[in-house]
């Protein structure tokens, strides 16, 4: 019997089945559809396509947009470029790591956040700086940074 996601996926994978080219796009599908790309999954958009799961993962681990793990409810990426670390972005990586219980790359518990290191956010000017989801919080502190949390419960 096939859950609903399931279900789902082959209506994805019915809309793809024809078109050259394919791949990226119901890549994206299947990720908005998991929130993450599951190896069954994968496999199956294989099958369907009619190609090796080897380019189907060589493409979903190659583009930064593609997750292999699930992550949590709210994505909080920390800025690691030069202006955030000589602000002491990495300070704030520690801060969050205590405050959340999980080490980078990781998901708390509860699935309420995921969080990430990035190279770089764009908002220099306002170091050191994070992103949950997609809002920005600049000139960062530990006690902005635990009522920022608090805001996301």
């Amino acid at each position: 019997m096939l859950d609903q996601k399931e279900r789902e996926l082959d209506q994805i994978l019915q809309q793809y089945k024809k078109q050259k080219g394919a791949l990226i796009p119901t890549l994206q599908a299947t990720q908005e559809l998991y929130g993450y790309l599951p190896k069954k999954a994968m496999e199956k958009i294989a099958k369907s396509l009619r190609i090796p799961f080897s380019e189907v993962f060589g493409v979903a681990t190659f583009y930064a947009q593609f997750k292999l793990q699930p992550h949590g409810r709210h994505l909080i990426r920390i800025c690691s470029g030069t202006a955030c670390h000589v602000s002491r972005g990495t300070h704030l990586l520690e801060i969050l790591e205590q405050e959340l219980g999980i080490k980078k790359g990781e998901i708390t518990q509860d699935e309420r956040f995921t969080l990430e290191s990035v190279a770089c956010l764009g908002a220099c000017g306002l170091a050191p700086v994070m992103m949950i989801n997609d809002e920005t919080f600049g000139r960062l502190t530990r006690d902005k940074i635990n009522e920022i949390l608090n805001y996301y419960e």
